[in-house]
């Protein structure tokens, strides 16, 4: 999916679904106007519980994209969201004898946490109801702002209905995540704050940073670029931004499995999704609001869908830059940059990027580290067939180290013997730019080595890498030993110059880890009369081991 262009459709749809269906109506008893929400965002009540976030310039992205990017860092708000500021809004506006009663929402995620804080902050009762399989991190942050949680069903309709059960019920108002002019105008209050900062960031600032102090579209920015789930925070920009600017670009993102917003613009209509990706939970929304599609629809000028490993290597990026994690939900805007940039080769511009939230759970970081190179495509992936012979595997090795392009260290590599006669490998290589896998595949093509691409197989890249092995009937006199080896050049070869030309790899498995050191677990098939020379080969080595050969669970898994 590019900039300016819509995608065809991922998913079949169901027609246009009535108001009703899922959200109460809107009160607003004709659509309000451009100008109607420019007044309602100059005066929208956001700083008693919310901050005006700063807005940083990028640098180490900058200069890499030859453009300025400036990170709006709504992730410092005290919900690490830009949820706060429209749930606030929301009822700072209602009369004080119905926000007396108390207030009411279903939500998973970051607007649970921005009607509790902004309930305890007015002192009055909310009620967020919750489906039991929110992780207990969202339920204890929501309960830590004084929320009173409710847990119901097992997904956010079931939770929603639930909801509207206990508003009617309790007599309690309900404060909609995103289609509510109120919390649209709340959320505008972000592009506010962007379009007077980008003006004060100053000439001195500007010329450190690369930064333009003017633009040929705008007061000194070309596009701001903004994540979209149910399409609140887009309308709030969009109606500030066309209002005062219009020059200025607003584009909005999508995931590629979560893209209703998109799909309901080709239609001209409202359409829902009968399933959506859950890895950017903040965005994944089955069916935009009626009133933010109507926004969208008319002042958004384009969009762009990323995957989910365009988001991880954004995380990364904004890692880089300014020390913080940010859930994926709020690197969307960074990644659409990215591909906006590639594809249209713009240099010199200047855009802004939202970080509209940071609400990351932490056993997720695993998943988005090892997504982020490929997703970079610094890091290419392989399934090499080499002759299962002495001597191969070495050989191999040094192809590697004379590949094209510069040195390429390796990531991954796991092995397990399997055939008499051929080996398969999995590798993972770096690598300086997109695009070079499919090079340094035909180079080993060349070379007499097979191989397959799987750098973009997703099948390879979330499950195949971590199920190299298992038992082997080949692996006779196997002794298993986990190393401890310098990540620097040369010592895997060091390794391999040192066995005795008799010994076998039956087993091989390393992925880096970022660390000073690597962790490699190695098979090697070393007959009992050659005990003695092993561990003289063992002394000279020098690196650190620990021999696993007796461990219960390789004798489980790993040997017949």
């Amino acid at each position: 999916m590019t900039a300016f262009s819509h995608p065809p459709e991922c998913s079949p749809v169901s027609p246009k679904t009535p108001p009703s269906s899922e959200f109460p109506a809107l009160n607003s008893p004709s659509p309000l106007t451009p100008a109607d929400y420019l007044k309602k965002i100059l005066t929208a009540r956001v700083y008693d519980v919310a901050v005006e976030t700063a807005l940083e310039p990028a640098r180490a992205l900058s200069r890499r994209l030859h453009n300025t990017v400036l990170f709006k860092r709504e992730d410092q708000q005290p919900v690490r969201s830009f949820k706060l500021r429209g749930a606030y809004n929301k009822m700072a506006q209602m009369p004080a004898e119905q926000i007396a009663k108390g207030v009411i929402c279903a939500s998973a995620g970051n607007h649970a946490q921005g009607v509790a804080l902004s309930a305890s902050r007015m002192g009055i009762r909310a009620v967020i109801v919750m489906p039991t399989t929110t992780p207990q991190l969202k339920v204890d942050a929501v309960r830590g702002f004084g929320g009173e949680v409710v847990l119901y069903g097992e997904s956010y309709s079931d939770a929603y209905g639930h909801a509207v059960t206990l508003q009617k019920k309790e007599g309690l108002t309900f404060v909609h995540p995103f289609d509510d002019p109120d919390v649209i105008a709340g959320q505008g209050t972000v592009a506010m704050e962007i379009m007077r900062q980008v003006q004060t960031l100053g000439a001195d600032k500007a010329a450190k940073s690369g930064h333009k102090t003017g633009s040929k579209t705008g007061p000194g920015i070309d596009a701001v670029f903004v994540a979209i789930g149910g399409g609140g925070l887009i309308s709030g920009v969009a109606n500030y931004i066309k209002a005062v600017a219009p020059g200025v670009k607003v584009i909005g993102v999508q995931m590629n499995d979560s893209n209703a917003m998109i799909q309901s613009v080709d239609a001209h209509e409202r359409v829902t999704l009968p399933d959506v990706g859950l890895f950017s939970d903040g965005t994944a929304v089955k069916l935009v609001g009626e009133e933010t599609f109507r926004i969208a629809h008319e002042l958004v000028d384009g969009y762009v869908t990323v995957d989910t490993d365009a988001v991880c290597a954004a995380i990364k990026d904004i890692f880089v830059d300014t020390r913080s994690i940010v859930e994926p939900a709020g690197a969307l805007a960074v990644a659409a940059i990215k591909q906006y940039v590639a594809e249209h080769k713009t240099k010199g511009e200047t855009y802004a990027a939202i970080l509209c939230g940071a609400n990351m759970n932490f056993d997720r970081l695993r998943f988005v580290a090892e997504r982020a190179e490929v997703g970079e495509e610094r890091e290419a992936l392989f399934a090499v067939t080499i002759p299962e012979e002495r001597g191969s595997f070495k050989r191999f090795c040094e192809l590697i180290g004379e590949l094209p392009g510069g040195t390429r260290n390796v990531t991954e590599f796991n092995y397990r013997i399997s055939d008499a006669a051929k080996a398969h490998v999995f590798v993972g290589l770096t690598t300086q730019s997109k695009g070079e896998s499919a090079k340094v595949a035909k180079n080993f093509e060349k070379n007499g080595f097979k191989t397959l691409d799987l750098t973009h197989d997703e099948l390879a890249k979330e499950h195949i890498r971590h199920m190299v092995g298992g038992i082997s009937s080949l692996a006779q006199d196997e002794r298993l030993l986990r190393f401890v080896f310098p990540e620097r050049p040369g010592a895997l070869m060091k390794f391999l110059s040192l066995m005795r030309p008799g010994w076998n790899i039956s087993l091989f498995h390393y992925r880096n880890q970022g660390a000073d050191y690597g962790r490699i677990l190695v098979g090697l098939q070393v007959p009992a009369a050659d005990d003695k020379a092993f561990e003289k080969f063992l002394q000279t080595l020098n690196y650190p081991y620990v021999e696993e050969t007796h461990n219960p669970v390789y004798r489980m898994f790993l040997q017949k």
